[in-house]
């Protein structure tokens, strides 16, 4: 039987809705294992914001950290003086707040369809940003693809609007990139969107110095990075492959091409190795992905998913190509 031959037609969102079955008691959340990963995430932010934000006060370069550059996460530094760490407050926060914005888009929208999931879940890490993002776990299944396709581009909305609105006020808080700051051996690269909010500056601001700097001339603060990862970790979840929240957009859409177009984004990110090897990185986790959910169905394939979900679709196709880059990290090996 063809999609179109389909039995069962609604044209009301309740219909799609699922309400929420009986399926004994829930297990209790374990809330003190929510605050310690946000305690050690909001820990690990604030000693990569610190350091961030003291480089942009006295022009260094962005991520320098004391003598070496890599890896970013300069903990002896902060040691030495403890009370540095007030520094990272507005990195840490803001990007804190883009995930949360996110994780939550998600764990609302399983609210309303009845469908169990836990609250985030963050995850603290050593890295160049402190942290490898948030999660949610879904413990039930997901009943119709509206409520799939519902569920899985409300965080990628929920992240990417409260990314924009920080990377408004940020882009007005960065500066020239002065001549004395020594060359430094990692440049971010910039996703469209980057580009199309310093044309809204300009054009409310023709002098303002930042509007009308190359963006490559401009030191962004750190609140400004912030927004870049969020932007980053937008483009990431809303790679149409597995289970990513692409993925997951893609399979309400259209079941039976999830697959092969899963497949294809594992190649073009394989081919995208060439300007930035991580994205071979990302097709090997993508391949793992898709082989371990190969016989998994992520919803029935009936009732079809209701026509006016197609325009937030082409937003999320519209939001992938804002937030994408080729190559969002540039090393010079010294």
């Amino acid at each position: 039987m063809s999609e179109s031959d389909s039995p069962i037609s609604s044209s009301t969102l309740e219909y799609y809705r699922v309400l929420p079955e009986p399926l004994g008691p829930p297990p209790r959340e374990r809330y003190w294992l929510h605050a310690l990963l946000l305690a050690a995430t909001c820990f690990t932010t604030l000693v990569v914001g610190a350091r961030m934000e003291f480089n942009f006060l006295y022009n260094l370069p962005q991520f320098a950290a004391g003598d070496e550059y890599l890896p970013f996460f300069p903990i002896a530094w902060i040691l030495a003086q403890p009370s540095r760490l007030l520094l990272g407050i507005p990195f840490s926060a803001t990007l804190l707040g883009i995930l949360f914005s996110h994780e939550m888009g998600h764990y609302l929208f399983c609210r309303y369809y009845g469908v169990r999931a836990t609250l985030p879940f963050f995850i603290p890490a050593p890295t160049l940003i402190g942290t490898l993002g948030a999660v949610i776990r879904i413990k039930a299944p997901i009943r119709t693809r509206a409520a799939l396709f519902d569920i899985g581009i409300a965080g990628p909305i929920a992240g990417f609007v409260v990314a924009v609105a920080t990377l408004a006020v940020a882009m007005n808080l960065s500066k020239p990139l002065s001549p004395s700051i020594g060359q430094s051996d990692l440049h971010i690269g910039f996703p469209w969107i980057f580009y199309l909010m310093q044309g809204a500056l300009r054009s409310v601001a023709p002098h303002h110095i930042v509007a009308v700097l190359p963006l490559t001339r401009i030191y962004l603060h750190p609140t400004a990075v912030a927004a870049w990862v969020g932007m980053f970790a937008t483009a990431l979840n809303l790679l149409p492959s597995s289970q990513l929240d692409g993925g997951h957009i893609v399979y309400a859409i259209a079941p039976r091409a999830h697959r092969i177009i899963s497949w294809l984004t594992v190649i073009a990110l394989a081919l995208l190795g060439r300007m930035y090897v991580g994205w071979r990185v990302w097709a090997g986790l993508l391949i793992v992905m898709n082989v371990l959910s190969y016989r998994q169905q992520q919803a029935p394939k009936y009732p079809m998913l209701p026509p006016n979900r197609w325009p937030l679709a082409v937003l999320a196709l519209i939001m992938l190509a804002l937030t994408f880059t080729v190559s969002p990290f540039q090393m010079n090996w010294r």
